[in-house]
């Protein structure tokens, strides 16, 4: 146990230093286009003679430290460094202004994170509760209809690009199901504190987006588990087992599935950005208030303080995945001894 709380320690540590370079990147990414917001502004109101736009954008270039050169803009955005205000950056709990929405950054992204959080985490159990049983069937039932027909549904869910596979249930999932078209609440729940009304109408709208996002990711792990299964089921320990009297499903449950568990475990440090990231057309397509349109919006305008919050958002996301798996490798298998170099 301590060994593991001291892995706990020392990943949560790596993550943090992770985070501080990706911010980095992330920073430099969102800058390399030439330009930005005001910058673009200010040459559009130039053109059209509007001095006072032109004033009033110089003016907000400056109280937010936009004619300081990058690393400087980088140091003040983290809140390393003080700016105009004094410190006050991501680190601080300030994660600056949208010239884009013309709003706080947090008052933008506050009701779109849960939710989008709300989304991935049920299209990730979707994919778990779909991918097991149907990887270990197919395994324990090669070659047999089982088999093809599980195989069959995963290269249908890889073939099946999602904004087309999110209209055809938005179609006929209203039609002969009478869901709910569009969006993740009825449009009377929206701003409205929580309630078990506003909850149920969550929980309906949530049966598409899950469904359609989770599909790609389901059929994916599938047929790795399935892969990884057949291979631990034709190794000698297997058959040892089999002659010493354990039932097929004994021996399957205890032995192999364990050894194949591994890389189905560590999927998750991939899932969770890949799921953010395969959602953004779908959000736009089913209308969904999760961030994947707001980032959209605000790499198409150069909207830096919002689209570098989200990217470092989801960076984030990426590195919580990634140490929660690598915790659960350490507790799943024995054979796993990380800080046991030089022994």
């Amino acid at each position: 146990m301590t060994l593991i709380l001291r892995y706990v320690a020392f990943r949560f540590g790596t993550m943090l230093l992770t985070l501080l370079v990706v911010s980095a990147l992330v920073f430099a990414i969102i800058n390399l286009p030439p330009g930005d917001y005001l910058s673009n502004q200010i040459n559009e109101l130039q053109s059209t003679g509007q001095e006072a736009g032109v004033a009033k954008a110089q003016f907000m270039r400056h109280e937010y430290a936009l004619d300081r050169p990058l690393w400087q803009q980088y140091l003040i955005w983290t809140g390393f460094a003080p700016g105009p205000h004094g410190y006050s950056g991501l680190i601080q709990g300030d994660f600056g202004w949208s010239f884009e929405f013309e709003k706080p950054v947090t008052e933008i992204v506050g009701d779109t994170l849960w939710l989008t959080v709300m989304v991935n985490l049920a299209a990730v159990l979707f994919v778990y509760a779909v991918a097991l049983p149907l990887g270990i069937l197919a395994a324990a039932r090669s070659k047999t209809w089982v088999d093809y027909t599980a195989t069959f549904v995963g290269y249908l869910g890889h073939a099946t690009p999602n904004f087309l596979l999110a209209l055809v249930l938005f179609y006929y999932g209203h039609r002969y199901l009478n869901l709910p078209i569009g969006g993740l609440m009825s449009p009377d729940y929206e701003g409205e504190p929580m309630s078990l009304d506003k909850l149920w109408s969550i929980l309906l709208h949530l049966i598409v987006p899950t469904f359609v996002i989770g599909t790609a990711g389901a059929a994916g792990m599938m047929q790795r588990l399935r892969a990884n299964l057949l291979d631990e089921l034709d190794k000698p320990y297997v058959e040892t087992a089999t002659a010493k009297g354990l039932t097929p499903t004994r021996t399957l449950l205890k032995y192999p599935l364990r050894a194949a568990f591994n890389p189905f475990v560590a999927d998750i440090g991939n899932l969770l950005p890949a799921l953010i990231s395969g959602s953004v057309l779908v959000s736009v397509v089913l209308g969904l208030q999760t961030i994947g349109p707001v980032l959209l919006a605000a790499l198409k305008s150069q909207d830096q303080f919002l689209a570098g919050f989200i990217l470092l958002f989801v960076a984030f996301l990426t590195l919580v995945g990634t140490m929660v798996s690598d915790v659960l490798l350490v507790l799943l298998d024995p054979r796993i001894r990380y800080g046991a170099r030089g022994k």
